[in-house]
């Protein structure tokens, strides 16, 4: 039997994500599909499961970028082919918020604010939180995220900004705890050679 790619979806692509998210995962003993980096999705779904399959190892972080459209666009459509592909098994997803007009939003299981809180509160572009509100991301690649079933999905803000919090100079923190909850909820453990 086929074992299936360990994948955590990321709904950003530009390029603070880009440097931030292969920087999570060095430190997670994961790979990064830098490749998956553009504004918007350079590549199509199939062009993604390929890489994905020849990840050395898992988990494989891919980000989608739909570069401001609120509607299905190139980054949403490849998303949703990579979560439903027979071949990947998805572990979750990093939602993040952007500034999109008309965008409907997900319900997410949990956000993390810029200073590194969980909170069940949403957060905006920045990581600040809107009290009073359910944890609730809205963002230009995060509508797909409803029609799919995913086993948790974590709310952050801007991917390697919020106003400096989640540089990739200063570890990348905030984006880190999301894949972290993300892996610790799943309960898997990289299978990453040491010394790798």
């Amino acid at each position: 039997m086929k074992t299936k790619r360990k994948v955590i979806l990321i709904t950003d692509g530009d390029l603070a994500a880009k440097r931030t998210v292969e920087e999570v995962a060095r430190r997670i003993g994961g790979r990064c599909i830098s490749r998956s980096s553009g504004n918007p999705t350079p590549l199509d779904g199939p062009q993604l499961v390929a890489l994905i399959k020849q990840a050395l190892y898992d988990p494989v972080l891919v980000m989608f970028d739909d570069n401001g459209n609120s509607y299905m666009g190139k980054g949403e459509q490849a998303l949703y082919y990579v979560s439903t592909h027979p071949d990947i098994e998805v572990l979750g997803a990093v939602a993040v918020a952007s500034k999109t007009e008309g965008a409907h939003g997900v319900e997410v299981d949990i956000c993390i604010d810029r200073h590194g809180r969980k909170v069940k509160h949403r957060v905006d572009k920045n990581g600040v939180v809107e009290r009073g509100t359910t944890a609730y991301i809205v963002g230009d690649t995060v509508d797909v995220l409803n029609m799919l079933e995913l086993p948790v999905i974590v709310g952050i803000g801007d991917i390697g900004k919020m106003r400096g919090r989640d540089d990739h100079c200063y570890g990348c923190p905030i984006t880190t705890k999301a894949v972290e909850y993300i892996l610790e909820k799943s309960g898997y453990r990289s299978l990453q050679p040491e010394g790798t």
